[in-house]
């Protein structure tokens, strides 16, 4: 057996796709890290603080499970709703109602978005009080504000979805307070946001592409930059 699997590391195809044997000392690990796609994002080394649960609390896996979870239930919840109107409403009642396990669904998705808050959130009390901001991670801390901004932006933009009473006047009221911006920039913004002076179907279509797209691609984009600039400094 042992000869068979040395035949194979030995290959010219196993050579092909991974450049470097076993890393055996601090250039050999660093050669192997910059050569693999796969492993390019980990560090060469990991500081033993790092690894201690009461350190971290797993609170950034956390949030990125949360993430997960809400990706695949998203997408499945747009396979049976309808940004329009009055066919939001009835699709949510479809739901609840007539889809098998649509309930289950809804509230997985919708639970998950509140734990994610709070879980971000509690990430970035971690994050500070052990004084992981510090130099040289400002600027990975910068990103984790943003993507807390993001998080909560993710969580709003999903409230109009419903197209129920609670929907309504959550994003009238937000887009009110966005008007209040000084320079004229508010009523702008508001305008851009609404498609118009009212909550209406414009609302509607342009709060489900901000939900369902375009703040899931820039999370992603920062959560990837976040993670390798996490590693990179040594973390897990």
């Amino acid at each position: 057996m042992r000869t068979y699997l040395e035949r194979v590391f030995e290959s010219q195809v196993w050579r092909s796709m991974f450049r470097h044997g076993l890393p055996e000392s601090n250039r050999t690990r660093a050669e192997t890290v910059f050569y693999n796609f796969f492993l390019h994002v980990h560090p060469t080394k990991v500081r033993r603080r790092s690894v201690k649960f009461t350190y971290t609390w797993g609170l950034g896996g956390l949030s990125v499970g949360l993430f997960i979870v809400l990706t695949v239930t998203g997408a499945l919840l747009m396979l049976y709703y309808r940004p329009s109107i009055p066919q939001a409403y009835s699709d949510m009642k479809d739901l609840q109602f007539v889809v098998s396990s649509g309930q289950f669904l809804r509230n997985m998705h919708r639970w998950a978005a509140h734990a994610m808050v709070a879980v971000v959130f509690l990430h970035m009390l971690r994050v500070f009080y052990t004084g992981s901001y510090r130099p040289p991670k400002e600027f990975n801390w910068v990103i984790g504000v943003i993507l807390l901004v993001v998080t909560i932006l993710l969580s709003y933009t999903g409230y109009l979805l419903p197209w129920d009473q609670l929907s309504f006047w959550g994003i009238s009221v937000g887009t009110n307070m966005v008007r209040a911006m000084p320079f004229g920039l508010g009523d702008q913004i508001s305008f851009l946001l609404l498609g118009g002076n009212i909550v209406g179907e414009y609302a509607l279509v342009r709060f489900y592409v901000l939900h369902c797209f375009i703040i899931p691609v820039v999370a992603m984009i920062l959560m990837g930059i976040h993670f390798w600039r996490v590693r990179k400094d040594g973390g897990v």
